[in-house]
């Protein structure tokens, strides 16, 4: 059954003749009769909100989107990051609004849901938003580029909304990488107004989004995003390359994942691969116990980590 306060929000919305209020109202209906395996509920009130508008029934069944949206099952857990101290508090509360969210809209107060990513790549955006999936426990959705661009602009645009309809109706993390290929900024005079109208296609979709819906953006350039985009979301965090004491806690935490030996103390391998990323971090843990395993019983931890540094190095001087 939905939320007292959302049917109590519904018949003021058509009292008022709120028709915006009143469908977004409905989303967040249909997204509770979801999260409550109600799916043939959920589903026949999308019809009907869907219907009565001009646009084409889009959102049957998840099935229908393999093309635009990839649905990951989320195991990455806060705990197994290591974020800095502001990003790791702004996930963090970002968490809690969510888990707390009745609380706050007794106070008629939204959780926020909108986070933007921005950082070099390689150091967790992906994974964060993972997270916040895995701690919610949400399903969790992530737009699939190729999918989503077309040559024809136009079609861009459709499968856009199309995308972002499906998500409206679900309680869910959306994640979004490589936002600013597509959300850039408009005074370029190199873009063409098609590609503008792309972005505001983009933009006002995440203004739609209701509260149940987690939307995540990530960009390795926030320099070209569109600076209306920025404004879109409620809370930002940089994700920079870990420095010695971050990389040393997060090979300890790789270390005892992978059976608590990489060849050499987790300090002594952050002191070595200064500069590298958290995705570097984690593929030179994965070579040294893969090669490991494929060497027992004979494997000699300390001879394999020692090549894997030497091939690194190597490439780093040619």
């Amino acid at each position: 059954m939905a939320r007292a306060d959302l049917l109590l929000d519904l018949v003021e919305a058509e009292r008022r003749g709120d028709r915006t209020r009143f469908r977004g109202i409905v989303e967040a209906v249909i997204a509770e009769e979801r999260a409550n395996q109600h799916h043939l509920l959920a589903d026949r009130l999308s019809e009907l909100i869907v219907s009565t508008g001009q646009s084409a029934i889009r959102d049957d069944h998840a099935a229908a989107m393999r093309d635009l949206l990839h649905e990951v099952v989320p195991d990455r857990r806060l705990a197994d990051l290591e974020l800095a101290k502001v990003p790791q508090r702004v996930v963090t509360e970002l968490i809690e609004e969510h888990q707390r969210a009745d609380l706050l809209r007794s106070y008629g107060i939204e959780p926020r849901h909108r986070l933007l990513l921005s950082g070099p790549p390689g150091n967790g955006k992906t994974s964060v938003a993972e997270a916040i999936a895995a701690e919610l426990m949400l399903p969790f959705y992530v737009i699939r580029y190729e999918g989503v661009v077309s040559s024809f602009l136009g079609e861009t645009a459709a499968r856009i909304d199309s995308a972002f309809e499906f998500a409206r109706t679900r309680r869910c993390v959306l994640f979004f990488d490589e936002l600013d290929t597509i959300a850039k900024e408009r005074s370029d005079q190199h873009e063409t107004g098609e590609i503008k109208r792309v972005v505001s296609t983009l933009l006002l979709q995440i203004d739609r989004l209701p509260a149940h819906v987690i939307f995540v953006g990530a960009t390795n350039h926030e320099e070209l995003l569109d600076r209306a985009a920025w404004r879109r979301f409620q809370t930002h965090a940089k994700l920079e390359t870990p420095n010695r004491a971050q990389a040393t806690r997060f090979l300890e935490k790789l270390a005892s994942r992978f059976g608590g030996d990489l060849g050499f103390a987790p300090r002594t391998l952050a002191e070595k691969l200064v500069g590298a990323s958290f995705a570097e971090l984690e593929e030179f843990a994965m070579d040294v116990r893969r090669r490991a395993v494929l060497e027992l019983p004979d494997a000699n931890l300390r001879r394999i980590a020692r090549e894997r540094l030497e091939n690194r190095h190597s490439r780093e001087t040619s």
